[in-house]
């Protein structure tokens, strides 16, 4: 089974997201992405980004604001390929 790939609009790099149903932000830092964050719970929303493409599923419901397009990637997970922009 293929791995949902990550694709970074700025870079074009694209990543293999690992096993293990990671957040997405725990999965930026494995490929030594830097993403600015402080709660890693959704509370704080300084790991904000845009999604692209794609979708995402929330392990617990945002408490900070996040806009249509935006993304938290600290307490969400990638539900297929998707593309973000940092």
């Amino acid at each position: 089974m293929n791995r949902p790939i990550v694709t970074l609009r700025a870079s074009g790099a694209q990543l293999e997201y690992p096993d293990g149903k990671p957040t997405l932000l725990e999965a930026l830092e494995l490929h030594r992405v830097p993403v600015e964050y402080q709660c890693r719970s959704g509370y704080c929303g300084a790991c904000r980004c845009r999604l692209l493409k794609g979708r995402v599923a929330y392990r617990q419901q945002p408490l900070a604001c996040v806009n249509e397009g935006e993304i938290l990637p600290c307490c969400c997970e990638v539900m297929g390929d998707v593309e973000i922009e940092i």
